[in-house]
């Protein structure tokens, strides 16, 4: 992917569109999840260094910096500061790391104890973790894609690895998740259709984007807390 193309794909998860965007919910309360972990449970402060452990298209660096912390991006591939190769030491020391955000990466990591274990070695002890994933959603290879969580076992696989749990956020519910799934199916049958297709998509996107916002308005913070289509946790190194 070039840096423009990631660059865009980065910008669409920032600030997500309701007429063109299927997944405009999704990320818009994501953002919102992030940017209320890294002001308050996590608490990003000036001066920290904050690693993001499989950066991808970096859209919540401006997020991080905003809170004047110092970004580091990490990755297997791309324009990085920091070059992942997986099952292997990152080239940095232990205990140099404030924070570590991890959006959306944990669904295509093989081999757990080396990632996590990896988060745990260079956090300095009452370091913080901010990571999110996905309880619920389609199949995504980025190049691979291997698990979903529930709540309960997404908290399990981060405090059986030493990892002191403070929080686990749920973004958008069954009611909505279910209706965010058909309008990607839509969208990916109307880019089939020549000309008319990409017409209709904006209209349809703005009605069922509104229908998703209200089923969520409208689902129990118990319904949705257990089933939702991403959690967002904010851990910490032991001291």
């Amino acid at each position: 992917m070039t840096t423009t193309a990631n660059a865009n794909a980065g910008a669409r998860r920032l600030e997500p569109r309701a007429w063109r965007d299927a997944d405009w919910l999704v990320m818009k309360q994501l953002r919102q999840a992030v940017e209320r972990a890294l002001s308050a449970t996590a608490g990003a402060t000036p001066g920290q260094r904050v690693l993001d452990i499989g950066c991808g298209d970096r859209p919540y660096q401006s997020l991080v910096a905003a809170r004047g912390a110092h970004y580091v991006a990490c990755d297997i591939e791309g324009d990085v500061d920091v070059r992942i190769t997986p099952g292997v030491r990152l080239p940095l020391a232990d205990a140099s790391a404030d924070g570590i955000v991890s959006f959306q990466v944990l669904e295509h990591v093989w081999d757990l104890d080396w990632y996590l274990g990896e988060c745990l070695r260079l956090l300095k002890p009452g370091g913080w973790l901010l990571l999110s994933t996905h309880g619920t959603w389609l199949y995504h290879p980025h190049p691979t894609d291997f698990r979903r969580w529930t709540r309960d076992g997404l908290t399990e696989e981060l405090s059986s690895r030493g990892f002191q749990v403070e929080e686990v956020g749920a973004v958008t519910g069954p009611l909505a998740w279910t209706t965010v799934f058909r309008l990607l199916g839509i969208r990916e049958a109307l880019r089939r259709v020549p000309v008319l297709g990409p017409l209709l998509l904006a209209p349809i996107a703005l009605l069922l984007n509104a229908r998703a916002a209200l089923e969520d308005r409208i689902t129990p913070a118990r319904l949705r807390e257990v089933n939702a289509c991403v959690y967002v946790t904010v851990s910490r190194k032991p001291v």
